[in-house]
């Protein structure tokens, strides 16, 4: 692979029930599996880090438990899941497992990505497994999801974890090749969109419904994945699975529907935190730490010399210097009562005194956004 995918260094690919099972069997699609570890495993040995979305887990269990393609209730849903995440994460370790990729697994609910707290600590761990080499295979835990508790879909849940992982690309395989001006399969003149800019109340209306039947989500779906991607600096394309080798034909240039980032994945972050987030609490650092900051380093608890406030894990804290002006703002990695016991202290301690391995950071820099003034008084 040499083309559009290359031009991105991190990947969440979404692949549909449809494609995985056969609609009239349930089988596993063995065959076309096997040529998209080809594609993963071409990826990832250009550099590329790649997460998979994955649907499938209801449909494969459903066939073990000879379900049939009837209605299930949402204890049979639930038991199907709990069978086909078994036979999902076999699957793909045998066919990840031919390039000697390792697999792991990850399921994840509404609240794994809605809780600041579990967000990040999901993040830490998709971030680590990143790290190490690996290839996580995502799906939503619909062994204890209900309706009031989950996302539905796996658009909605790629998209979150695209932006959780600060992922440049996301890819949605659906059965369709893309944006149509029309429902396609309704309007023979139909035409296929290559490029969206911005999503605009028009671009929304032109979505349709879901197009099979082991599918939960449909095009309307695929444009509020789109809208949670591109605000986060994390571009879409949504392109059709079906062919052997999908991803080598979207990096060819094959049918797409691509949508704009509207900025890099790290300054939207930083901009949902400086403009977004309302402190919860004050961490007053030294003027070494102030140094260390406005050169791009993380915050230490080192650096650190008081805790204001009372506040959680993963809550918004500003950031003041030496001199009593704010320097910025940040999500901080342990709460107040944590915070006030480790302030000072080099990272190494941080076992000794609480207990357990904490963060090596009080708020790591990815997690941070200095302001303009300070960030330009360190050029």
């Amino acid at each position: 692979m040499n083309g559009r995918l290359q031009r991105h260094s991190s990947l969440v690919v979404k692949i549909g029930s449809s494609l995985l099972v056969d609609g009239e069997t349930g089988a596993l699609n063995r065959m076309w599996l096997q040529g998209f570890a080809d594609d993963v495993a071409a990826l990832t040995a250009s550099g590329k880090r790649v997460m998979i979305v994955s649907s499938g887990a209801i449909a494969l269990g459903r066939t073990v438990l000879k379900f049939g393609n009837r209605s299930l209730k949402l204890e049979e849903s639930q038991a199907s899941a709990a069978i086909g995440q078994i036979e999902l994460a076999r699957a793909y370790t045998e066919a990840l497992g031919h390039h000697d990729l390792v697999t792991a697994q990850i399921l994840l609910t509404l609240a794994d990505t809605e809780e600041r707290r579990r967000y990040l600590n999901a993040r830490s761990t998709l971030g680590t497994l990143w790290s190490l080499g690996t290839v996580p295979v995502i799906n939503e835990n619909d062994t204890v999801a209900t309706s009031e508790i989950r996302y539905g879909d796996n658009d909605r849940l790629a998209a979150r974890v695209a932006t959780m992982v600060s992922a440049d690309c996301l890819v949605l395989l659906s059965d369709i090749d893309g944006l149509y001006t029309a429902p396609p399969l309704q309007n023979p003149d139909a035409r296929l969109i290559p490029f969206v800019e911005t999503i605009t109340p028009e671009i929304e209306c032109m979505a349709g419904s879901a197009g099979s039947e082991l599918s939960r989500g449909g095009m309307r779906t695929k444009i509020d994945a789109a809208k949670i991607a591109v605000e986060a600096g994390t571009c879409m394309v949504i392109a059709s699975g079906k062919q052997m080798n999908p991803l080598a034909a979207i990096d060819a240039g094959g049918n797409a529907t691509w949508f704009a980032a509207q900025a890099t994945p790290v300054a939207a972050r930083k901009t949902w935190i400086a403009g977004s987030l309302e402190p919860n609490g004050v961490l007053m650092i030294d003027a070494g730490a102030e140094k260390a900051l406005k050169s791009g380093k993380s915050l230490l608890p080192a650096g650190v010399f008081s805790v204001i406030g009372a506040f959680s894990r993963g809550d918004a804290v500003a950031i003041v210097g030496p001199e009593g002006r704010e320097l910025g703002r940040g999500l901080s990695a342990y709460d107040s009562k944590d915070a006030e016991r480790i302030k000072g202290r080099n990272s190494g301690e941080i076992q000794s005194i609480l207990g357990f391995a904490g963060r090596t950071e009080m708020v790591h820099r990815d997690d941070m956004a200095l302001k303009e003034s300070v960030k330009g008084s360190s050029e």
